[in-house]
């Protein structure tokens, strides 16, 4: 009986094959806000309480896996919206009470990958407070890093279009990036936001915000 109870175990260790461990997501990340996030300490004390309330934050998954699931070419958005300024840490610490936000997610996703991605946007956007609702549409982002052209278009909800911020994008000559990227990223660069709306449901806010020093191109690895 003994001989037979450790046959059986070792048979059942054999046949048991440990989960795979994920593979790192990576990509790239683009963002805009309604307050400048390169600009100088006068401008900024100018803008806060006032504006900076809203933002929207997109992810450009190249490859990788969340919970087994492959999220490789897929893409998500989160839009925020705040009763203050999104001014986490900035030299001017803004801690809004109330944050909404939707996310935006993928069409091309399978149901599997709609909830790996909805679990991974919840995630990794730390200031997203509460998600009020979750859609789904056709989703398009590039970036080219080295011009810091970031482009995103999602559906007729959200887009983002960027530039290089250039010399005559300086007006005090004492611009910083004052505010840092709201979400966990690698090698953000400031951007020139060339145009930026949203007119997406559950947030009751549209807006728009065009030729300002509002954006951020970088990369992620998760």
């Amino acid at each position: 009986m003994l001989r037979f109870l450790s046959t059986v175990s070792a048979m059942l260790a054999m046949s048991f094959v440990p989960p795979a461990a994920d593979e790192p997501l990576k990509g790239d990340y683009l963002e805009t806000r309604t307050c400048d996030v390169y600009t100088g300490p006068c401008f900024a004390n100018g803008q806060v309480g006032l504006c900076g309330n809203d933002a929207m934050m997109a992810w450009n998954i190249e490859r990788g896996t969340y919970g087994g699931v492959s999220l490789a070419g897929l893409k998500v958005v989160v839009v925020t919206t705040a009763t203050d300024t999104l001014g986490f840490g900035g030299t001017l610490k803004i801690n809004p009470q109330e944050i909404r936000s939707l996310i935006i997610a993928d069409i091309k996703a399978t149901e599997e990958q709609h909830e790996a991605l909805v679990k991974f946007a919840k995630q990794h956007a730390r200031h997203a407070g509460e998600i009020v609702k979750v859609v789904s549409t056709p989703i398009e982002m590039s970036a080219d890093h080295f011009e810091a052209v970031g482009i995103l278009k999602a559906g007729d909800l959200a887009s983002i279009k960027t530039r290089r911020l250039n010399k005559g994008d300086c007006v005090c000559s004492n611009e910083e990036t004052f505010y840092p990227p709201l979400n966990d990223v690698k090698n953000a660069t400031p951007a020139y936001t060339v145009a930026a709306d949203f007119s997406g449901p559950a947030l009751g806010t549209k807006w728009s915000n065009p030729g300002t020093r509002s954006a951020f191109l970088a990369s992620f690895s998760y």
